[in-house]
Order: C-alpha cells, then sequence, then structure tokens
C-alpha cells in the first residue's frame, strides 16, 4: 500500500455529517443492518464519569465492503446547562480487511439520527399499521427526531408531548405541528397521554419508571429509548415482564437497559425476550402477532447503527468531496 493507492484518512466535522445523512437514508441503512445482524460482529464498553459517562461501541459490517466502525461517546446529561451538547464523541470508520483508517467524523448526529431510526425501524415491523395516536415522552433533540421518525413508517395523527419542563414541551408541540402537519399537543399528564395512546417513545434520562403497567393499554407499541446505562430507567418492570420484549442487543440490553431492572427484579430473564429486531427484520423469527400484544422495544444502540450509518456518510463525502484529507502516518 502506498500513498497514492491510500490518499489519507477524510475528516468530517458535524456540519459535513448533517449535510451528507438524511434521516431516510438513515432509517433504510439501519434496517439494513438489523438484517445483516446474525452475520456481523459487535462489542461496548462503558466507563462511568463523575456527572456522566463514556460508551465505546464497535462493530465490523460487510456492506459495499467490510467496515470497522468504533464510536466513543461522552453522555452527560447536565451539559444543557453547561452550554454544552449531551452527547459528544468521535467515530472511526476503517477498512475491515487491511485496517486502513478511512475516516473519522463526529458522532453526534449519526448517534441521534440512527437512534431515531432504529425506533422507525422497530415501529415498522412491532407497532399495528392503524397506530394514529403517539405519546413522546422527552422532548429535547431526540425526541423531534423520533417523532419525524415514527412519522416517516405511520401516520399519526395526534402527538402528545411530554417533557418534566413543560415549557420545552410547548415549544416542540409549535415546531412540530407545521413540520409534520399533525396535531400535536402538549400535556402535563405522562399517565394521561400513555393511557390514551397506540404508540410511545421514552427517550429521557430518567432514573425511575416513567410508564407503568396500568397505564398501558393492549396492543400499544413502546419504543424505549432513554436507558443506555444501568443506572437508567423508564419502563415499569412489571410491565416489561407483561409484555412482548424485542430488544435491539440482548446481552447490551440486559446490562444497562430497561430489561436490566426487570432481570435484576426477578420478573424476567434473558430467555424470556422474544428476541432481537435484527431477527424480526430478517424474518427469523415473528414480530407483532395480533393487535392485541403489547410490545416494547428495548433499544440501547448497537455499533451495527453506527458503521452502516458511517459508512453511508463516507461514501456520500466520497461522491459530493465533501471532508478534509489527512494522512496520520507523515
Amino acid at each position: 500500500m502506498n500513498g497514492k493507492q491510500w490518499p489519507g484518512t477524510l475528516l468530517l466535522t458535524r456540519s459535513d455529517v448533517a449535510r451528507l445523512l438524511s434521516l431516510d437514508e438513515c432509517i433504510a441503512a439501519v434496517e439494513d443492518a438489523f438484517r445483516m445482524q446474525h452475520a456481523a460482529k459487535t462489542t461496548i464498553a462503558g466507563l462511568h464519569a463523575s456527572d456522566g459517562g463514556f460508551h465505546i461501541k464497535a462493530a465490523i459490517l460487510e456492506l459495499d465492503r467490510p467496515y470497522f466502525a468504533a464510536k466513543v461517546n461522552a453522555n452527560f446529561p447536565s451539559n444543557r446547562v453547561r452550554g454544552l451538547p449531551t452527547i459528544q464523541g468521535t467515530i472511526a470508520l476503517c477498512d475491515a480487511v487491511n485496517g486502513y483508517p478511512l475516516a473519522l467524523m463526529d458522532s453526534i448526529e449519526i448517534t441521534m439520527l440512527r437512534t431515531g431510526a432504529a425506533s422507525a425501524v422497530a415501529a415498522k415491523y412491532l407497532a399495528r399499521s392503524n397506530s394514529r395516536i403517539v405519546t413522546i415522552c422527552g422532548c429535547g433533540t431526540q425526541g423531534r427526531i423520533q417523532l419525524r421518525a415514527i412519522a416517516r413508517v405511520r401516520k399519526p395523527e395526534l402527538v402528545y408531548l411530554f417533557d418534566i419542563d413543560g415549557a420545552r414541551a410547548e415549544q416542540m408541540a409549535a415546531e412540530m405541528k407545521p413540520e409534520l402537519a399533525i396535531e400535536a399537543r402538549a400535556i402535563g399528564s405522562i399517565e394521561e397521554a400513555v393511557r390514551a395512546s397506540d404508540l410511545c417513545v421514552t427517550c429521557t434520562p430518567s432514573r425511575q419508571t416513567l410508564v407503568r403497567r396500568e397505564w398501558v393499554k393492549p396492543g400499544t407499541f413502546i419504543a424505549a429509548v432513554g436507558a443506555d446505562s444501568d443506572d437508567k430507567q423508564e419502563i415499569d418492570p412489571q410491565l416489561m415482564a407483561s409484555s412482548k420484549v424485542v430488544v435491539d442487543v440482548l446481552e447490551q440490553c440486559a446490562s444497562i437497559g430497561d430489561l436490566h431492572h426487570a432481570i435484576t427484579q426477578g420478573l424476567m430473564t434473558a430467555e424470556d425476550v422474544h428476541g432481537e429486531l435484527g431477527a424480526v427484520v430478517g424474518k427469523r423469527i415473528a414480530g407483532r402477532e395480533n393487535d392485541g400484544e403489547t410490545i416494547i422495544f428495548d433499544s440501547t444502540g448497537s455499533a451495527l447503527q453506527d458503521v452502516a450509518a458511517a459508512a453511508l456518510v463516507y461514501r456520500n463525502a466520497l461522491g459530493a468531496g465533501i471532508g478534509v484529507r489527512m494522512n496520520f502516518d507523515t
């Protein structure tokens, strides 16, 4: 290998990534990644810090070529008052045949979009097709992306928006109503919203139950997005135990997802989980089997989503001539 064959590593900023990755493209890429999940390799590690934590997620996935991606993300919920993003990090994308570093890119846009994309893929396969009333719990940036993504695969007519900061819910309602041409209402009672809904998404940093079993009517689909460490929790463990549970990565959800809390309370074991979303997308197991099933998607974030999205960003960058090249070995 020489410098002419390998012209350097492409450096891509957050604004570059935002220009190169659309939500629709990301949903399609994430769906394909889940379909190929059984043939991929992934790993995860995490470290707590005083006011947050770090996640390292890595995967190898064969797309147009074999890719390796490793993402280092910092998650600090208090950063909003510091004027910093809650989630910050980078993704290194490499050729999985020879290890060459193809790109180093900001991870914020990819993490936000692929998280929403995963919920959209799950809703496509697990939510009732006639789901019309939606609740979004958590009205930050991720809440907006979740709603946009859900609207790509289902046709909500009414959306309830809940946040502990009521002004944030009001602001999101004002933004989303004209953008998506649907009725969007801020609501002060999460119980009232959940009881009325066909589909719920929780995307908060909560460390205690938000959605209780007795609020959820049969047939509801819930995407539980917020729990990505063992101290976070959004879903009542009793609700988990009484529902069909589909996970993004079983071992990961058993360690850091809402599933973790149901297991530690002795209400479930890993064997009680219906299966991974990749097996549903790949038609190796059934998804929704009847309109009366309450189904929870425990979403902790898969490295497969990151590598699929990062590879797409890289290919789009090459085609558009975007990014800065540099050689680390000079």
